[in-house]
Formats: C-alpha cells, sequence, structure tokens
C-alpha cells in the first residue's frame, strides 16, 4: 500500500489525516452548507471524528491514503483531499482481474494508476491557490515518486465548477457514465470521468506552475 507521506508547497502542506486534525476540519467545514452540494464534508465534531477514522482504515486496509489540506501561513486547517482506487499492474496475470490488490509485499508496493477524489475546501479558502497547489503536490508524488501511468478524477456531471476546473487544468474528458451512481444529494447521478497520463504530466506540470506563479486560479472549487 503507499505509505503515509506529507508533501510540502508554499501556501500548503498536505498532511496525513489523523486524528489530531480533527478540531480542524470541523472548523473548516462550519460556514455556508450549500458549497458542498456535491461532496461529503464532516459538519461537527463528531463527524469530522468519523471522517478521519474511516480515512485511517481506508489507508489500513490499502485503499486510500486521505490528507490534511493544512495552510503553511498559520497552520490551519482547510479542507481535505486523497488519493483513492489504487491499481497494481505489476505481477501475474490473473482472472477474474483483482483491483486494488498489489502482488508481493504491500508494505513495498506503489501503485501503478489512482484516483485524486473528495476534495473540499473551506470557503474562505477558494480562489488562493490552495487547490491549486494541493494538486500539483499530489500529481507529483504520484507521477515522479510513485511513477503511475495514470491519474483519474471524477466529478457529478452537475458540478460544472469542478467540471471546468479539472479540464482547464489539463485533464483528458474519459466521458460522461449515465445514470452512475447515488449522488450525495440523494439524486441518481450521471459521472464525468477525466484522466492524466505520465506522457501528459509535464505539460500538466508547466500549466500549473504558470498559473501558481500568477495567473487566473484554475482550481478554485
Amino acid at each position: 500500500m503507499p505509505a503515509l507521506v506529507a508533501l510540502t508547497g508554499r501556501l500548503v502542506r498536505l498532511e496525513p489525516l489523523a486524528p489530531h486534525h480533527v478540531l480542524g476540519l470541523a472548523a473548516a467545514g462550519t460556514g455556508d452548507r450549500d458549497a458542498y452540494a456535491y461532496t461529503p464534508v464532516p459538519h461537527g465534531v463528531d463527524e469530522a471524528a468519523d471522517y478521519v477514522a474511516q480515512a485511517v482504515a481506508a489507508h489500513a486496509a490499502g485503499t486510500g491514503l486521505a490528507f490534511a489540506i493544512v495552510s503553511a501561513r498559520d497552520d490551519r486547517v482547510l479542507g481535505s483531499t486523497r488519493f483513492t482506487r489504487f491499481d497494481y499492474w505489476q505481477g501475474p496475470m490473473v482472472w477474474p482481474m483483482v483491483h486494488g490488490i498489489p502482488a508481493g509485499d504491500p508494505l513495498l508496493a506503489t501503485p501503478d494508476a489512482a484516483e485524486i477524489g473528495n476534495t473540499w475546501l473551506s470557503p474562505h479558502a477558494r480562489g488562493a491557490g490552495i487547490n491549486l497547489e494541493s494538486k500539483l503536490l499530489m500529481l507529483t508524488h504520484a507521477f515522479e515518486v510513485w511513477r503511475v501511468r495514470r491519474i483519474a478524477m471524477r466529478a457529478d456531471m452537475r458540478n460544472m465548477r469542478s467540471r471546468m476546473a479539472i479540464e482547464r487544468l489539463g485533464a483528458t474528458s474519459d466521458g460522461v457514465r449515465r445514470a452512475h451512481s447515488r449522488g450525495f444529494d440523494g439524486e441518481v447521478r450521471s459521472t464525468a470521468f477525466y484522466s492524466i497520463l505520465d506522457e501528459e504530466w509535464p505539460a500538466v506540470r508547466a500549466t500549473i506552475g504558470r498559473e501558481l506563479d500568477g495567473g487566473p486560479q484554475l482550481l478554485n472549487a
């Protein structure tokens, strides 16, 4: 499974989600709840504690690696994001396919593909490059440390803000899966899927770098 790691940028640190983040997460999740129509965000201390416990359990099971997004300026928790849906392509071919289970020692395995998702920010942290730098840190780790072949992203088809941000980042649309699942609001949702391949990463990295150096922010959802 992917090892716990902290990722540090100019604006934020991505720290593996842990119990000491509970109060910060609860504070970040206050405010306008309408901003979280499409993403599960803990509301209050109890929900934040359960959110962290589930994230810790997912890492122990090898199915996720969640982060607290922490301000580098004042150490305040601003939100959360995570890697999930790991695929491992090394080792012998087996049928039927088994996803998310590496060959050999799972503690030494790194994924060949993964997904970035479950990202949310406190409303006051949007539009300041926080999400953009968080994506840069995660994509850099995935492509340059893990050496993944693909990073996937997805969004509720109705969530135009997130979809436009992903598309402007340079991710390629893989299409829309109609009536894909039950949405966070209880409605049946269609899901837009996107991906970035390893050969596309240099161009995406350059785009993010230009934006962080002073251009208009791309990922402010």
